[in-house]
């Protein structure tokens, strides 16, 4: 339900985004009423390190609008669907057992959302995966919302050890592990005042990689991970998500040698590195060339360049959502398909 405020209320604090987000106005909002029932009347306020910023929640939020699809999805896994004013940027399918809850969240956006959007769903806390969301040329600034009294949270694992610099996806400085995704899991339940549901739903993540990973060994297995675009395709540097897969497994990445999150590699470079077993994206969304792993598998059998990979001739493709890329919960259902996948091969011990 929205937050405990009057009409006069919600429309200044509609009007008072706009104007800032405009015009570098100010304005302000009133934090919502818990009950004890939802954890909002123990342990509050919560106060957070994040990103680099201190994050104060007064109550545990009523009316939240998480960006990404990565967050949304840990929201509705600890069961928050009815805390949930609206959500955007979404690149798959959601997660399979979160079709019911997820389809009673109003859908902003399917990309990213007008902060206009955003504001008009008075939301009182707002969170999302990457930094570029909440940064230059995104939804709009954390000091933006934070002005109007809204906090916000954005994902750690995009900022520990990470550089979000130039117009590229960044590059890591130190290795991504799930740590970072726990914490995350971790600090939302936290701040939702239900901190049970994290540590269950941290157990049950770590007991799915510890299931996938039993006495497996792919040393000596290559890999390549590719997210999208067929001209100047994404493929994954040595430490992000795709990082935490290959580590897991004890397999290799053929481009480990660079720290960048998804540098562009042309394919005459994929041909030289010839990887084992192509990690392929398979998308939903539409905003790059084949996205969907058909329209991939279609273009690495037909492309000159590609053709004769041992992987494609083998015919050696997994299959991942886009979220299972990215340093989410998913990852966990990456390390089990491609553990599937390898043994599948007979690339695993």
């Amino acid at each position: 339900m929205p937050p405990i405020a009057s009409t006069v209320r919600r429309t200044a604090l509609i009007l008072a985004g706009l104007v800032l987000l405009t015009a570098c106005g100010g304005g302000g909002n009133e934090p919502a009423a818990g009950t004890a029932e939802d954890g909002a009347a123990d342990g509050f306020p919560v106060t957070l390190k994040n990103c680099g910023r201190t994050v104060t929640v007064d109550a545990a939020p009523r009316h939240a609008v998480s960006l990404n699809q990565g967050s949304t999805e840990i929201l509705l896994s600890l069961g928050l669907a009815d805390r949930l004013a609206g959500t955007a940027t979404w690149t798959d399918p959601v997660m399979k057992g979160l079709e019911k809850d997820e389809s009673t969240v109003p859908r902003l956006a399917e990309n990213q959302p007008s902060s206009e959007k955003v504001l008009a769903e008075e939301p009182d806390f707002v969170t999302a995966s990457f930094e570029s969301t909440l940064g230059k040329g995104g939804v709009a600034s954390r000091d933006q919302f934070e002005e109007l009294g809204v906090p916000t949270y954005l994902s750690p694992s995009d900022c520990a050890g990470k550089e979000n610099t130039g117009s590229s996806d960044g590059s890591r400085t130190e290795t991504l592990t799930m740590d970072a995704v726990y914490g995350e899991v971790r600090d939302l339940a936290k701040v939702f005042g239900v901190p049970e549901r994290g540590e269950k739903l941290v157990a049950s993540l770590r007991g799915r990689v510890d299931k996938a990973t039993a006495d497996i060994d792919a040393s000596g297995t290559t890999m390549l991970y590719w997210f999208a675009n067929a001209e100047a395709p994404y493929l994954a540097g040595c430490c992000g998500a795709p990082g935490i897969i290959t580590e897991e497994l004890g397999a290799k990445n053929v481009f480990d040698d660079t720290h960048e999150e998804w540098p562009q590699i042309n394919w005459e470079t994929v041909a030289d590195r010839n990887p084992d077993v192509l990690v392929i994206g398979d998308l939903t969304r539409k905003s790059q060339t084949a996205e969907s792993a058909g329209k991939k598998i279609a273009f690495l059998e037909s492309n000159p360049a590609t053709k004769n990979l041992d992987a494609v001739k083998h015919k050696r493709y997994v299959l991942l959502s886009g979220q299972a890329m990215n340093p989410t919960i998913r990852t966990v259902e990456g390390v089990e398909r491609v553990a599937a996948g390898l043994r599948s091969f007979g690339l695993a011990g």
